[in-house]
């Protein structure tokens, strides 16, 4: 197992981390045995949040009698001093743990940025609950390319996370970027929500970027773990043939996959465009379909509000046909 510095943190963990979504479809002796083989394997990188439902909860049982074993990170969606920090005590007891090694700021928009860093702004309980010993970092989640440049610039941000695959690339400047700052750069969406179907490939293009510090794809089997721990072990060049097919899944996937970049909006009607499509994504490709539901129904506008104006299409840098893929999230999603 190859290990790296996670930027300013000083950290030392493995360039493959565990992501903790799909143990939302298992249970707790599952994440137990999961837990487990990450020790053997060498990897020590787990991701959490407070809003994957039971994850946190799965994880603090497992983690029993091996927690100094694991570098673990958690967030929260919490935007007041308040909020985050009754999240912080929530996800300390959940997991089982007195201190959590990285805290971030779940995927705000600009405006919940900009609330975040205000005075009674959930930062002033980060730094709070660093004092005091029950956070030893603080990072950030997102999903805008104008928001992780904004973030860094900024001192506080020690981390960044954001999604970055063969077909997700409109980060990777800024993923340099965050090597020349020494931030920790936290690979997100690596098969691009389970669009990309060859995982292998998938994390071999990652790992190819020296720039990206750690991959945290979901795992909720121990194959998986088996196949990622020796994919990501490959430090070999990206051979003559794997660009190729590498190329051919941008080709295929270029027609239809949104890339969560934004262009598209304002949408008429105020429907989050990119949301809908992430939300629909969790429900078809993950199984996650109650969480994805919940998730989706928090929406104030969903597919079904569209009124098929065109304007987010003539925006798309990447031609897609917006309209057409919001109907169809409708149809699946059921509004």
């Amino acid at each position: 197992m190859e290990y790296r510095i996670l930027g300013k943190t000083g950290l030392k963990i493995s360039r493959l981390g565990f992501g903790g979504i799909p143990i939302q479809k298992i249970d707790a002796e599952g994440t137990k045995k999961l837990i487990g083989e990450l020790v053997r394997e060498g990897v020590n990188y787990i991701d959490t949040a407070r809003g994957y439902t039971v994850s946190e909860e799965y994880l603090g049982y497992a983690l029993e009698g091996v927690r100094d074993k694991f570098v673990l990170a958690t967030k929260s969606m919490a935007r007041t001093k308040d909020a985050m920090a009754k999240d912080i005590d929530i996800s300390l007891n959940n997991l089982r743990t007195n201190y959590i090694d990285l805290y971030q700021v779940h995927n705000p928009n600009a405006k919940d940025l900009e609330q975040v860093m205000t005075p009674g702004g959930a930062l002033e309980a980060l730094f709070e609950a660093k004092a005091a010993g029950k956070i030893g970092h603080i990072g950030i989640t997102l999903h805008s390319v104008e928001l992780f440049a904004q973030a860094i610039e900024l001192p506080w941000v020690e981390t960044i996370m954001f999604p970055y695959n063969i077909v997700e690339t409109q980060g990777e400047e800024l993923i340099a970027k965050c090597a020349e700052k020494n931030i920790g750069f936290i690979c997100m969406k690596p098969l691009a929500g389970g669009a990309i179907e060859d995982a292998t490939l998938a994390l071999r293009f990652v790992v190819s970027n020296p720039a990206v510090t750690v991959v945290i794809p979901g795992m909720a089997d121990l194959a998986e773990i088996a196949q990622n721990v020796s994919t990501t072990s490959d430090t070999s060049p990206l051979s003559a043939e794997e660009e190729e097919k590498i190329a051919k899944i941008k080709d295929d996937l270029g027609t239809n996959f949104c890339r969560r970049c934004n262009y598209c909006a304002p949408c008429s009607v105020g429907i989050n465009i990119p949301g809908v499509f992430l939300f629909e994504g969790y429900y078809s490709r993950y199984d996650l379909k109650d969480w994805a539901m919940s998730r989706y129904s928090t929406l104030p506008k969903t597919a079904s509000d569209c009124i098929e104006c065109g304007a987010c299409e003539e925006r798309c840098p990447y031609d897609l046909p917006i309209r057409d893929m919001l109907k169809k999230a409708a149809a699946v999603m059921g509004k």
